[in-house]
């Protein structure tokens, strides 16, 4: 996912070296390497008419946030099944003589000293790297910093685009394949720069040493990669294509499985309602609303979103956390968050801009489309939010109603839309805002509720899981159109006096829609 977008960087697309013991000059391309393809033996001429400066926009990405970790594990088993090793080549062995074999232990030898200086050496970097970012005067630089969710950890890289990167924005998923970078050399650049290089390029003079540490850091911790191609992803469900019209092939599969969306929907629903200690009507509004999403605005109305607030769940056994654990296995990405007066207070939930780094700081509403937000009330205990709890607490009502996360740039606010849903669970009525409030009314009281779900986890066989994940993300992706005739109604109702006064909720016009899809109907 992209968490930050930096400044476009130019770079020297083709470039001339000069042999310095002979005089001849060669032409290299740039495109695609950070570092100058040139020997100890060769210099580049920085001042040759041959020299053509380009532009590329470099993002920084970060695993997805909150992805699910069966999702991971289907990413994983398709690139080992990609990846098989080669069986047609035979290796021929063949006897040596004792002075080649001395030889060859010898270049070992040095090779792997040469292997273990340059090891020590990226050690070394990485920890004066890791000593000098935290004794900046605005904190710690770690990592961690730019990682949306909590306790999340993994691979980032930055990625370096050449064309077409306008199409992008922070949030959006990318799959790139690309030219992995992994230079040593790269992260003492800035360390060994000379004071005086700014009187030559005034690009130096405004960017201060700590802007260019958090720009570049140790390739070691964020490698980089230069794109080939790059695509947006729609979606992150490894059951269903990138694009389901991409290919004839993927539009069978997906017309197949839409004629099976009845059983599966009842499935689903059956699994659900157990979930819910039998509740099958709140199981209903559940399925709503994970297959609800932002399929279109306007003006400042986002447009198919439909938030749920589960009220009357009982705060003694963890019931939210149980129910959360089942969620996780049918949705592509997920976040839980209990709404303590210590997580409220404590965590950064708007991205914040650092003007010391010229880097954006994440915080824990910066996820991507179609990722479920479950918002735990029942933990709420007695206490005071501070103004960073309130502002926080705004933020989280501003998601749900207009799907939009205001990100503080200290001068000014900027609006970043979004697409989340969010998801609480309360005794009473909750204090945030939501598109329905459904109250659980449960059927049954099991003694326990951890054997519970994980008997009905381990009853829900692989195959039915998967029918229920393509489910939930097709039905997301689904193209979906308001005939003239319910504009017509939904216009009387609002504004005809003779209209009959049924009434009807504010949820209900985005109910009504889900209804429609959930049977697999696109208008």
């Amino acid at each position: 996912m992209i968490q930050d977008m930096f400044d476009p960087e130019y770079y020297m697309g083709v470039y001339e070296t000069v042999e310095l013991s002979t005089g001849t000059r060669a032409l290299h391309l740039g495109k695609y390497r950070d570092v100058a393809d040139c020997t100890p033996q060769q210099e580049v001429d920085l001042h040759s008419s041959q020299t053509v400066t380009l532009e590329r926009q470099t993002f920084y990405c970060v695993p997805v946030p909150g992805e699910s970790l069966w999702v991971k594990e289907m990413y994983s088993n398709s690139r080992h099944t990609r990846t098989s090793p080669s069986t047609s080549y035979t290796p021929n062995r063949q006897k040596r003589s004792l002075e080649e074999e001395d030889d060859d232990v010898t270049h070992q030898d040095t090779q792997q000293a040469g292997d273990g200086r340059e090891k020590c050496k990226r050690l070394e970097t990485e920890q004066q790297w890791r000593c000098q970012t935290a004794e900046t005067p605005s904190g710690s630089q770690s990592l961690d910093r730019y990682f949306p969710l909590p306790g999340e950890k993994g691979p980032a890289c930055l990625v370096k685009v050449y064309e077409n990167w306008d199409g992008f924005k922070v949030n959006d998923v990318l799959e790139v394949y690309g030219v992995l970078c992994v230079e040593p050399a790269l992260s003492t650049l800035n360390e060994d720069r000379d004071p005086m290089s700014s009187l030559l390029d005034p690009a130096d003079m405004a960017e201060t040493l700590e802007e260019q540490r958090a720009h570049s850091p140790p390739t070691s911790l964020v490698p980089r990669i230069h794109a080939i191609v790059i695509q947006k992803l729609p979606h992150t469900n490894p059951l269903i294509p990138s694009s389901v019209s991409e290919s004839e092939a993927s539009k069978q599969s997906v017309s197949s499985f839409m004629s099976e969306l009845s059983s599966v929907r009842s499935d689903l629903l059956g699994f659900l309602t157990h979930a819910l200690l039998g509740d099958g009507l709140a199981a209903e509004y559940l399925i709503l609303h994970l297959i609800s999403t932002v399929y279109a605005r306007r003006d400042v109305l986002p447009l198919g979103k439909f938030s749920l607030n589960l009220s009357g769940c009982p705060r003694s056994c963890d019931f939210t956390q149980r129910l959360y654990s089942i969620l996780q296995q049918i949705v592509t990405a997920s976040h839980y968050l209990p709404m303590t007066i210590d997580t409220m207070n404590g965590l950064r939930f708007v991205p914040c801009k650092d003007y010391s780094t010229n880097r954006l700081v994440s915080g824990l509403l910066q996820l991507p489309a179609h990722t479920l937000l479950l918002v735990d009330e029942t933990v709420l205990e007695q206490g005071q939010l501070d103004t960073a709890g309130v502002r926080n607490l705004t933020a989280l009502g501003n998601v749900i109603t207009w799907q939009k996360v205001d990100y503080d740039f200290s001068y000014h606010q900027m609006e970043f839309p979004c697409n989340v849903n969010v998801l609480v669970t309360s005794e009473g009525r909750s204090l945030l805002p939501s598109d329905c409030q459904v109250h659980l009314k449960p059927q049954t009281c099991p003694p326990s509720l951890e054997p519970y779900m994980e008997a009905l986890l381990s009853a829900t066989l692989p195959a039915m899981l998967n029918k229920f994940r393509m489910y939930l993300s097709l039905l997301q992706l689904m193209d979906y159109t308001i005939t003239e005739e319910i504009t017509k109604i939904k216009g009387q109702r609002s504004s005809g006096p003779d209209w009959p006064r049924v009434p009807i909720c504010r949820g209900d016009w985005t109910a009504w829609p889900c209804t429609s899809v959930c049977r697999g109907d696109g208008t």
